[in-house]
């Protein structure tokens, strides 16, 4: 695998989502996501983003009416499947609907919209498929960034460059940008009962690199809000985040 390139937006400009034809969802998973999807989605729109796509994933609280009040398309699970089945739904309504890009952005405002333009210009511009974010890529972009989850995420990222030969920076970011065409190569299987959760993430980023796909990364700053940024339970959804890579570099799942 080639080194990353430089990636550079030469200026802060919204999305055309039809650059070179090419029609961009954004997909953004949420569970129980009230007062702040809707922050998402305006911040997405400002961006010049006409299609947003909110998975509410059978929340129990207002996710879905404030995601569609701020402007976004709202599909919602009967039952709690997972952040995976989410994104797998997105996914769904992208290739049904014939959507040639989808970036994902989490639903807990996390993730900066403000640089969806840098994530979507290697596909758009360059001819990528697949852009993984980064908040490592121009140092650490991670506000309120605890000690466990900045070790935890280096650790990642240095055991999928060994097993890989991607020279990643943050292999954990929830932030990326794709071309569905990837989903007609029948070696990338989202549609997996074992990937609902947080493994579907990790597996597609996997697979995109270990089947030849033109992958980079750019910059995507996290942002560590001072409480309710994370639903993750330590340990079991960590291993969920790395199974994954285990199984797959060992022939154990495919």
């Amino acid at each position: 695998m080639d080194d990353l390139p430089e990636i550079i937006v030469s200026e802060a400009r919204p999305v055309d989502d039809k650059t070179q034809g090419l029609q961009v969802l954004v997909v953004i998973p949420a569970y129980n996501e009230q007062g702040k999807v809707g922050t998402v989605v305006k911040k997405v729109l400002a961006q010049g983003m006409k299609s947003v796509l909110v998975v509410n994933d059978c929340s129990n609280d207002q996710t879905a009416v404030e995601a569609r009040t701020a402007g976004a398309l709202v599909i919602s699970h009967e039952q709690n499947l997972g952040v995976g089945a989410a994104i797998r739904t997105g996914i769904d309504y992208a290739l049904a609907h014939g959507f040639a890009v989808v970036a994902i952005l989490s639903g807990d405002d996390q993730h900066d919209p403000t640089e969806l333009p840098g994530l979507l210009q290697p596909i758009l511009v360059a001819d990528y498929d697949f852009v993984q974010g980064s908040r490592r890529f121009h140092g650490l972009h991670a506000p309120n960034i605890g000690w466990f989850r900045r070790f935890f995420t280096w650790v990642y990222a240095a055991t999928f460059r060994l097993l890989t030969g991607f020279p990643c920076s943050d292999a954990t970011n929830g932030g990326r940008a794709f071309r569905t065409s990837i989903f007609a190569d029948g070696r990338i299987n989202l549609w997996q009962p074992w990937l609902n959760s947080y493994e579907l993430e990790p597996y597609l980023l996997y697979k995109v690199v270990r089947e030849g796909y033109r992958v980079t990364e750019a910059p995507m700053k996290v942002i560590y809000h001072t409480s309710g940024t994370t639903k993750m339970k330590p340990v079991r959804d960590w291993w969920r985040i790395f199974r994954p890579m285990v199984y797959l570099a060992l022939g154990l799942k495919n």
